[in-house]
């Protein structure tokens, strides 16, 4: 009953926090509000029984990804009207709801954390049983995350390439060498 409770306040934050980062001008306030609403999803995994999808949630997309969106959205932002800009975007008023809701995320861990029974988990697991379990029991879900990563990668390179004129050889001669008259 307490771990149901647990699962809907989890998604209740989940929820609030992502309405949060994309009702946010600023990227970074958006940004903050986008890792506790990722935060909130690995808790949902974790209560739902799937404690290795949740720390990969917790360590990639909230870890290291929101982390590198955060860095190249504050290094896009030179200048010293950036500077000023970014001074005011910390105030204590702007971490004030990532904080409030990331602090709730923590008392759930630890209320999750204390009613584990230690004696069923494994002391050690091979990486073997992790590679059976992800194409077994989680199969579905590696596929999907490997198909939207590879989506991605295409976007980023067709995004990211530069268009080139595509110019006839004899063109181009002449574009090099112009006719005397």
């Amino acid at each position: 009953m307490m771990l149901a409770g647990l699962f809907y306040l989890a998604s209740l934050i989940a929820i609030v926090a992502t309405a949060m980062a994309l009702t946010r001008t600023k990227a970074v306030h958006a940004l903050l509000y986008l890792v506790v609403s990722l935060l909130s999803i690995a808790v949902i995994f974790y209560l739902s029984g799937a404690p290795f999808i949740a720390a990969l949630e917790a360590i990639v997309y909230a870890g290291a990804i929101m982390t590198l969106f955060i860095f190249v959205i504050m290094m896009l932002n030179l200048g010293p009207e950036s500077e000023r800009q970014e001074k005011a975007w910390l105030t204590p008023s702007a971490w004030f709801g990532p904080s409030a809701l990331s602090f709730v995320l923590l008392v759930e861990f630890a209320i999750v954390f204390s009613t584990i029974n230690t004696d069923a988990v494994p002391a050690k697991i091979s990486a073997r049983q992790v590679g059976a379990t992800l194409f077994t029991q989680y199969l579905l879900g590696v596929q999907l995350a490997g198909m939207t990563l590879m989506a991605a990668v295409i976007g980023a390179y067709h995004l990211g390439r530069r268009k080139q004129k595509i110019v006839h050889r004899y063109l181009e001669k002449m574009e090099k060498e112009p006719e005397s008259v």
